[in-house]
């Protein structure tokens, strides 16, 4: 009896990779072995990344409070420490926000929590 293989299914998984090869430069975009080892690689840069894009951004936005408060006479610490203190339940993505689009918002919180 021949020996059954799954083409169809076999087919469909390269072509699978192939797709979301696509765009690669060289052979990674239509060489099967080169290109299901980059698509691979770049599903884990994707993955991690998602996480280090979080905290990415809480960096910034941090800077960017520490930035605008400093303008105003206060440190990043004290600035968090005193707008905790205050009850001022805003985050730091909507702080940063205000530091850098809305200057004289961002005054008068500091002012508040002073």
């Amino acid at each position: 009896m021949p020996r059954s293989v799954n083409a169809v299914a076999s087919r469909a998984r390269r072509k699978r990779v192939l797709k979301l090869a696509k765009g690669y430069f060289g052979r990674r975009k239509n060489v099967w072995t080169v290109a299901k080892n980059a698509v691979e690689k770049g599903l884990q840069y994707a993955y991690r990344d998602r996480r280090q894009k979080k905290r990415n951004f809480r960096a910034l936005w941090i800077q960017r409070i520490n930035a605008g408060a400093r303008l105003h006479g206060m440190s990043y610490s004290q600035f968090i420490g005193a707008t905790k203190k205050a009850g001022i339940e805003l985050n730091r993505k909507v702080l940063a926000d205000l530091a850098m689009n809305h200057p004289e918002a961002f005054k008068a919180i500091v002012e508040k929590v002073k």
